[in-house]
């Protein structure tokens, strides 16, 4: 199937040619936005030709795409294909928010907010944000904030340094009045009295090092008096002034989601706050290219058919995104919205992945004795039952089944649903708690070989990402040097195999996806796994595997090492 590249005058909407689709290639109902497996295959096809022409250069006249691997980075962009009221069937397209500080972009459906509600507020917002946001930068600039700290941070600087000195010092001390003491003690032909003035004597020594610093003490306090609270001042000022910028933006972004009234299927229209269940909406809300079109749609007679949303371009910071990949709609912005604006329209419920059948029913046992064992995991197998009845086959599972005497956890460790390898479980508590310690201390080794889209640069260096997960879109990982928790890889390159670069990795750390996120990141090695469906593009399996296992056998003391070759 085609689609013209001919956009109507009016309505935007691009003509599918002929051939017309089946009626079996329509869906009978409109997919979920929020479907976990995908775009329906009419929405990929009518996606992939607007992808055409992305990766031809060309987004609009003037417009080139390669903006959109710039630093300000990419961009969600969304197909609509909807049925014109003579049934013909057409798409849409659209953008999230702004693209190149533009709202409105030809070829692509305008903002659902009102423009001159907007106009009112926006200039005056915009103004008063940056006001406050230069006086905030003037103070943080000023010589009057740079010499108090530069002042508080040199006093600190020398009474850690005094304090040190002083520490050296009364140790030292300390030692030789110890082995004074012990002449003293030892020494024959002293009479007691004396014995006990010299004992005397060191004793006053070590009350006259604690009087040294309690004196040193007060003056360190009184220092303190004289500058901290100058400082705590100035940077008490420095954080209302972020917080009053915050607070009236966020006034202020009450007054942009008043611009928006939203519109659903049977015509019905409610304000956009009143979708988020009595809290504000997110930043943004509104914005998504999905809710653009479903509004343009509706406010042109268009029936939505079926929609799909991708990324194209540089891939945020966070990461979590590749361009190309297919994404279902977020869930913090869109979740309480779209669900409203589809009302009116039969809506399929959204698919959840279900892994298939495990390839093999039994496990593939490395290594086993009384205390231990080791499987080679299969990819599509979960290493423990998840919550669902269609997810309780496992590793852990097979394992209860296997060993019916087994006491404890099992499982000293995990691999991911997609990941094949390596994996070690203690058959009782007191060698699972061993296994434990090893991995908590980063004893183990364990090396990953892995396939890499494309052409890594270098030939071997570290990733240090901190990753947490995606509150809005789990189980997906994300970087967040703030909040994330550290995570190190080490890796190298094995060999170029043409467009793919094969890995070694080595995990300092176990964040969930760690491995796949610092593949993906354009600060790790900037490509993702080949067939990963979170972080790249679905394949028919995850070219991940966990090739090597060494650890200390709990029970002999002995360094023990297995190692099976990556299936790919």
């Amino acid at each position: 199937m085609q689609f013209s590249a001919t956009h109507k005058a009016v309505d935007l909407l691009v003509i599918l040619r002929e051939p017309a689709p089946r009626a079996d290639e329509v869906p009978g109902s409109f997919p979920s936005p929020f479907d976990a497996l995908g775009p329906h295959a009419l929405a990929r096809r009518a996606a992939e030709s607007l992808q055409a022409s992305l990766r031809e250069g060309f987004i609009a006249p003037g417009l080139p795409s390669d903006i959109l691997q710039g630093p300000d980075g990419g961009k969600m962009f969304g197909v609509l294909v909807v049925r014109q009221p003579d049934g013909t069937l057409g798409t849409l397209s659209a953008f999230s928010a702004m693209l190149a500080g533009r709202w409105d972009v030809p070829g692509f459906v305008p903002p659902v907010f009102d423009r001159e509600a907007r106009a009112r507020v926006e200039p005056v917002a915009d103004a008063t944000v940056k006001a406050l946001l230069a006086r905030a930068e003037a103070w943080s600039a000023s010589e009057e904030l740079r010499r108090l700290r530069e002042d508080d941070d040199a006093r600190q600087s020398r009474e850690a340094l005094e304090r040190e000195a002083m520490r050296l010092r009364h140790d030292d001390r300390r030692r030789q009045r110890h082995e004074r003491r012990a002449a003293l003690t030892a020494m024959q032909g002293l009479t007691e009295a004396a014995r006990a003035q010299a004992l005397h004597a060191l004793d006053q020594e070590s009350r006259g090092d604690k009087a040294e610093k309690r004196r040193w003490d007060a003056a360190q306090e009184e220092a303190r008096r004289q500058l901290a609270p100058a400082r705590a001042k100035a940077e008490r000022r420095v954080r209302a002034l972020d917080r009053l910028r915050r607070i009236v933006s966020r006034g202020f972004m009450k007054q942009f989601h008043d611009t928006y009234a939203i519109t659903n299927a049977r015509g019905e229209t409610r304000p956009l706050r009143s979708l988020y269940g009595g809290v504000e909406p997110p930043s943004g809300a509104g914005d998504c290219a999905g809710a653009k079109l479903l509004a343009y749609a509706f406010a042109h007679g268009l029936q939505p058919v079926a929609l799909a949303e991708f990324w194209w371009g540089t891939p945020p910071a966070s990461g979590g995104r590749i361009q190309g990949a297919f994404y279902p709609a977020c869930r913090d912005k869109c979740g309480p919205l779209l669900p409203f604006m589809l009302e009116g329209l039969e809506v399929s419920a959204p698919r959840v992945f279900v892994p298939p059948p495990a390839p093999t029913p039994e496990l593939s046992i490395v290594f086993e004795d009384a205390w231990l064992v080791v499987i080679d995991k299969p990819c599509g197998l979960l290493s423990v039952p998840g919550r669902d009845a269609a997810l309780l086959d496992s590793v852990l599972t097979r394992l209860r089944a296997r060993y019916p005497n087994a006491t404890g956890p099992l499982l000293a460790h995990r691999l991911d649903l997609d990941t094949s390898g390596l994996l070690v479980a203690a058959l009782d508590s007191r060698t699972h708690a061993s296994l434990q310690r090893q991995f908590l201390h980063r004893d183990v080794d364990k090396r990953y070989v892995a396939l890499i889209e494309g052409q890594v640069q270098g030939q071997v260096g570290t990733i240090t990402l901190p990753l947490r997960v995606d509150l809005d879109d789990r189980p997906r990982q994300i970087v967040d040097p703030v909040h994330g928790k550290p995570a190190v890889t080490d890796w190298e390159v094995l060999r170029r195999e043409g467009d793919h670069t094969r890995v070694v990795f080595h995990p300092r750390t176990g964040r969930t996806h760690q491995l796949r996120v610092h593949a993906a990141h354009p600060l790790g090695l900037g490509a993702p796994i080949v067939g990963d469906p979170l972080y790249g593009h679905a394949g028919r399996r995850l070219h991940l595997h966990a090739e090597t296992l060494s650890f200390v056998h709990p029970a002999t003391g002995q360094r023990v090492s297995f190692t099976r070759a990556a299936p790919f």
